[in-house]
């Protein structure tokens, strides 16, 4: 059966398309087909003007058209779509939704700050590490950043942070925010086993890529901190040539550090493990365990 996900966030939206089928003993086998990005940056009208702008939301629909072509190509059986951050605060995000429905037939749904944690560590990559340590899921997006924290194969924690790179580069978090940010993450770590980090995200990803170690090896805090100064000492431009970036990902990298090196160092982590996962991931799953009674 071949599913999509389609994960609209503030800085892109991503339809992943997967094949899954069921091993001998009826575990499912998950087979990413393809996965497309268009970044619609929606984050930089809402945060700045509270709605999203005609120019944008033609992008929008076109993106959304274009994903339907692709679907139908994939002969795609069933999916998902769910909006962030930027969407839960666009004052016209009803508009668009409606749009959408009327010109492709898909129905996007906004989803909490919760759920979208829920959704990331779906995935539960957590069950498949040692017990000796307990674990933070740190997923940064344009608009929020969803911290989870699991100790002893549990969850312990929860809980989603309007902190997100296009809100820092905007200007648009509070030192009271981000002193509830670190006193949180101190808070529910304290009294448990040495933190090791998860990370999602595009940016996460990027860094990794960037970083040559070999899938399954783990970023030390000490390779962020140097990622960090080194791509922050160039300008913009500079930045996109020397590192190779996309505009859209070279803007956003430098304050997507900040937030993984902050939440790493009150969370007493020395190492972040980066295993390609996502919100559109944990879609995909969450998907199917709806529709394999169906």
């Amino acid at each position: 059966m071949v599913l999509a996900a389609i994960d609209i966030g503030s800085n892109a939206a991503r339809l992943l398309i997967t094949e899954v089928k069921q091993d001998a003993p009826g575990k499912p086998v998950f087979n990413k087909l393809n996965l497309f990005r268009i970044p619609l940056r929606l984050g930089f009208d809402v945060f700045a003007q509270k709605d999203i702008s005609p120019e944008r939301m033609d992008m929008f629909l076109e993106t959304m058209q274009g994903f339907k072509h692709m679907m139908n190509a994939y002969k795609v059986k069933a999916v998902k779509a769910y909006a962030t951050s930027a969407m839960r605060d666009a004052g016209n995000s009803k508009e668009i939704i409606d749009k959408v429905k009327k010109s492709t037939g898909i129905q996007i749904e906004i989803i909490s700050g919760d759920m979208e944690a829920n959704l990331i560590y779906e995935n539960h990559v957590a069950e498949n590490m040692d017990k000796d340590h307990s674990y933070m899921y740190i997923d940064v997006g344009g608009g929020s950043t969803e911290i989870s924290f699991f100790s002893n194969g549990i969850l312990v924690f929860k809980k989603s942070f309007n902190i997100g790179t296009i809100r820092l580069l905007k200007n648009m978090v509070t030192d009271k925010e981000w002193d509830e940010l670190k006193s949180t993450i101190k808070a529910v770590t304290k009294g448990h086993k040495e933190v090791v980090a998860i990370g999602s995200g595009g940016n996460i990803n990027k860094v990794f890529s960037l970083s040559k170690k070999k899938d399954g090896r783990p970023l030390p805090l000490e390779l962020l901190r140097d990622f960090y100064s080194e791509l922050n000492a160039f300008p913009l431009a500079e930045r996109i040539v020397k590192f190779n970036l996309r505009e859209d990902r070279a803007d956003v990298i430098v304050p997507a550090l900040l937030i993984y090196i902050n939440v790493m160092r009150w969370a007493n982590a020395e190492n972040i493990y980066v295993p390609k996962i996502g919100l559109a991931d944990g879609l995909i799953q969450h998907l199917w365990a709806e529709v394999k009674n169906a």
